[in-house]
């Protein structure tokens, strides 16, 4: 199992912005915990933060192929971003959208996030291990598409030697 973490705006920034709101660790901590995690998960994982939505837009989409699922933190284009949207549902991955605050405990404008409905599920206010819950569900998410993969193959081979016989 490979997953994708993909950060949005402002996050290389953490650490150094309003730690009384995202707290006082840096992304570079907060991507070797999530790694140690995955390890113990016995999942692969990819780090990329970009500022520039179009790159993220270009990330997403590279992951079509090259991964199972997507991490992701749109960070402030959660509230604004079409695009990231649009481009989460092309790639039809198991996506889970992580936010170190609570989204829905502050300013009106971060309450609503459009990238969500095209999301698995969304964790917010955890703080950084909101990224280990999110490791966790896409494990769950990953097994559970396959267990559903692997029940129709024995169908079909099932069917297939019945109609043998």
């Amino acid at each position: 199992m490979k997953a994708m973490i993909i950060q949005g705006p402002n996050l290389n920034m953490l650490g150094i912005r309003d730690p009384r709101i995202y707290g006082p660790v840096k992304l570079e901590t907060i991507h070797e915990n999530i790694k140690k995690h995955a390890e113990q998960l016995k999942i692969e994982v990819d780090f990329f933060q970009s500022n520039y939505e179009g790159e993220i837009v270009d990330k997403i989409q590279e992951c079509l192929g090259q991964y199972d699922g997507i991490i992701i933190n749109p960070a402030g284009y959660s509230h604004t971003s079409v695009a990231i949207r649009d481009a989460i549902s092309a790639v039809n991955l198991p996506t889970i959208e992580v936010h170190i605050s609570n989204i829905h405990g502050r300013e009106d404008f971060r309450q609503k996030s459009l990238t969500a409905s095209v999301c698995a599920g969304v964790i917010a206010g955890f703080g950084p291990i909101g990224y280990h819950l999110a490791l966790q569900g896409i494990v769950q998410i990953l097994g559970e598409i396959q267990a559903i993969k692997d029940a129709r193959k024995a169908r079909a081979e099932s069917a297939q030697t019945t109609q043998q016989s």
